[in-house]
């Protein structure tokens, strides 16, 4: 009796591995290196070297860019203001896929903002931007002096020392250009002072 269960068993092993063995896998199956599987998986980007990165007004004047001169800027804070109210919208210029989306944490000033930014297509290229009003409380992170720090998740840190020009920029949008070209206009029309009669 001990023999027939013991013949039943290996029968059945036999059974088993049998069919492990006759294509029952999965047709699809393929055999990859962890190398070629990581590199399908975007890599988080390191937060640059922002040391003598400054603001600069685009050609435009409707825009400032944070970066190294000379090179494509990390960040550009854009003002529309033909529309009304008008609107500032901020760009992270970090490769990104449609239809993503994040929170972008800017730091400083005091304050601690979250601005929601969309992937948006420009110029062929995928970036991160988000669009509001310039008079939106949370611009004010922007309007100080002091340093700031705004981390794109996966796009690293920008750490942008301190600068009047972004306050400026902000207030500039907010009053809708209006009164930087009125300045501009009263100044163009008011008559040149002649210099004294030279005795």
């Amino acid at each position: 009796m001990k023999n027939w269960h013991y013949h039943a068993l290996v029968g059945a092993g036999a059974l088993l591995l049998g069919a492990c063995g006759n294509g029952d896998a999965p047709l699809q199956a393929k055999r990859i290196s962890l190398d070629d599987a990581r590199a399908k998986v975007a890599e988080p980007l390191l937060s640059p070297d922002t040391k003598g990165a400054v603001w600069t007004v685009t050609e435009d004047a409707q825009a400032i860019d944070f970066g190294q001169p000379g090179v494509r800027p990390w960040l550009t804070l854009a003002c529309d203001v033909r529309a009304t109210p008008a609107t500032l919208t901020i760009i992270r210029h970090v490769k990104t896929r449609p239809g993503q989306k994040a929170l972008f944490p800017v730091i400083g000033n005091g304050t601690i903002s979250r601005f929601k930014v969309d992937a948006a297509l420009h110029a062929g290229e995928w970036r991160w931007e988000g669009s509001l009003p310039a008079s939106d409380p949370t611009l004010a992170v922007f309007t100080g002096t002091r340093d700031v720090e705004a981390t794109l998740p996966g796009g690293g840190t920008l750490v942008m020392a301190g600068s009047r020009i972004p306050g400026e920029f902000v207030n500039w949008c907010r009053a809708g250009g209006r009164l930087q070209r009125l300045q501009a206009a009263e100044a163009a029309a008011a008559p040149a002072i002649a210099p004294p009669p030279t005795p």
